[in-house]
């Protein structure tokens, strides 16, 4: 089982430190008016507390990415809170809060010097305060804001170290996949190859030896002749009996031993993290075996797309019987698409491929897809009338 991704620990402490940010904000505020009612200085103090607050909100809009913005965001919110401070020094405890966003916004280093400069503009203010020399003030700010960086810095690394692991398992995956798929299809070709060389390789052979020897004797002995053609033509025809059984034994293993096809598209799965529902509609009748394998390995190739492309938790395969054609609908709810995509990896998953399918069936395939509203994809085959 792969960890959980770290943004959930990291949405946490963004909200925690968001929270502890106006909360310190509006003590501040509250402080300063009981302690200064009526001075000059309120109304600047006050409209500075407002447009920090409004800046502070800004903040997650911009993201946490070190845009030229973000940079010019937390800027103003730094400089902001400095001539709030120079008002009133109380304001220094909400520098908290923001030793984090700095430590999210800027580079390691970049972000330190910040978080240094900060702390002492900090205990620069909290001595202002004091009427006397207090070791707490001058110790307290640079401990706390120490801590806040060592537990920040650590979180990173961990959070880098899981980005890292995850990576790698899905890597590593992804490889063993395509290591399972090379192996499974050199194996089936060395059967194959094996098939062939034992069965129709053999019976071409014979054939070929048996009209040699029948043409040298057409005309010396006609007899012999045609008894060489009739042998001739009875491995033909077991070689035909065989090329039926090797084809036969091409098809899909999910339809194999009798199974329908309703039930082997409801034995389909998407992968980890997509459901996948199965909606059958009408009358089931019987479908030709090539109708019934292509309509499987259609719905195997859009699930394929649904798992890798779209994005989607939940897909729907529907089967209708509609009397003089049948038809097959795949639906997700993922991100949907303004142009079809084709697979570059040759895998046979693509839209080219299915539309091949369908084609050489006469049907049509139809594909709807709305940005941000999931995509549709229906395949229509016709079937002949039952005598």
């Amino acid at each position: 089982m792969t960890p959980a991704p770290p943004r959930d620990d990291t949405r946490t402490l963004a909200t925690v430190a968001h929270t502890a940010f106006f909360l310190l904000l509006g003590a501040s505020v509250a402080r300063f008016l009981l302690r200064h009612p009526g001075e000059p200085r309120t109304p600047w103090v006050i409209a500075l507390s407002v447009t920090l607050a409004l800046l502070y909100v800004l903040g997650p809009v911009l993201g946490a990415a070190p845009t030229r913005r973000r940079l010019l965001w937390l800027g103003l919110v730094v400089t902001t809170w400095v001539v709030l401070v120079v008002l009133a020094p109380s304001f220094a405890w909400c520098a908290v809060p923001l030793f984090f966003t700095s430590l999210r916004t800027l580079p390691p280093r970049a972000a330190i010097v910040l978080v240094a400069l900060l702390t002492a503009f900090v205990v620069t203010a909290q001595m202002q305060l004091s009427k006397s020399f207090d070791p707490n003030l001058l110790l307290a700010p640079p401990a706390v804001a120490a801590l806040a960086t060592a537990v920040f810095v650590h979180m990173e690394r961990q959070a880098r170290a899981q980005r890292a692991l995850i990576d790698d398992l899905i890597r590593t995956r992804r490889e063993l996949a395509a290591t399972e798929r090379r192996e499974g299809t050199l194996a089936e070709r060395q059967r194959l190859s094996m098939e062939i060389h034992d069965t129709l390789a053999q019976n071409l052979s014979s054939q070929q030896m048996l009209l040699q020897a029948a043409d040298r004797t057409w005309d010396a002995d006609p007899a012999t002749a045609r008894a060489h053609v009739r042998t001739a033509t009875g491995i033909a025809a077991h070689g035909l009996a065989e090329a039926r059984r090797l084809v036969h034994d091409l098809a899909p293993s999910e339809l194999a031993d009798g199974a329908g096809l309703a039930d082997a598209l409801r034995a389909l799965d998407a992968g980890p993290g997509i459901e996948v529902r199965f909606h059958l509609e009408g009358a089931p009748a019987p479908l030709p075996d090539r109708v019934q394998s292509a309509l499987l390995r259609i719905a195997q190739g859009a699930l394929a797309n649904v798992r890798e492309h779209s994005g989607a938790r939940t897909a729907a395969l529907t089967l209708s019987f509609l009397g003089d054609q049948v038809v097959l609908d795949i639906a997700d709810d993922g991100q949907g698409f303004t142009e079809p995509r084709t697979d570059a990896d040759g895998r046979g998953h693509g839209l080219p491929a299915m539309r091949a399918r369908v084609r050489q069936l006469g049907g049509t395939l139809t594909i709807e897809s709305t940005p941000g509203e999931g995509t549709v994809l229906s395949a229509a085959i016709p079937l002949e009338p039952a005598p």
